[in-house]
């Protein structure tokens, strides 16, 4: 897990830094006074992208926890060192830092086992009846599961054009790869998972 003194030195630069109401700016902006030392500008982009990027961490480590610690790490660095940013490398922010994110979690996956599914995996509708609900859970639980064996390519592509609702070329620009390579890796997940999902079908 991620040093918590690092993750402690984030949060006292957010509180001594609350976000300006920057509605106007857009993250180029934002990105620009961040690299001049802006607290306000950093607080603000945190508050602005926290939530897509936390939703990205969790699909690949299956723990709040962890997801949250990977987000605040990816953050603390741009922080620390807002050169990482270079955009006239770098056409959009959100496209440069998912691809942050996600190396962040595979290097953790590699450092760690993958952890079991926490209370967040499954979403289920307390107004269903009760066998309905544990059908439903167990599909959920299962997908998940089915998911977490894919190649890790494959899971990105999913992670990315499904759960945060990406576009390919999006998601093929955060993944550095061609259209059609992506398009061909979405397929083939498609395919795995019918296939391993066809008891529920």
């Amino acid at each position: 897990m991620y040093d918590r003194v690092r993750q402690s030195q984030l949060q006292i630069i957010l509180d001594n830094a609350m976000p300006a109401a920057w509605p106007d700016k857009d993250d180029h902006e934002l990105l620009e006074r961040i690299q001049d030392g802006n607290g306000q500008a950093f607080a603000a982009l945190v508050e602005r992208h926290s939530d897509r990027f936390y939703r990205l961490a969790y699909r690949y480590l299956q723990s709040k926890e962890a997801a949250e610690d990977v987000v605040q790490d990816a953050f603390l660095k741009l922080w620390e060192n807002p050169a990482l940013w270079q955009p006239q490398r770098n056409s959009k922010f959100t496209t440069w830092f998912y691809r942050v994110v996600v190396n962040l979690c595979l290097d953790l996956r590699k450092r760690k086992r993958p952890a079991p599914l926490d209370d967040e995996t499954s979403v289920i509708d307390e107004r269903q009846p009760a066998d309905e609900m544990m059908i439903r859970a167990q599909e959920q639980n299962a997908l998940e599961k089915a998911i977490g064996t894919l190649p890790e390519r494959q899971r990105t592509a999913l992670n990315l054009c499904f759960d945060l609702e990406l576009t390919n070329q999006e998601a093929a620009e955060i993944m550095g790869v061609r259209l059609k390579a992506l398009q061909s890796l979405i397929m083939r997940a498609k395919t795995t998972l019918k296939e391993r999902m066809k008891d529920y079908l």
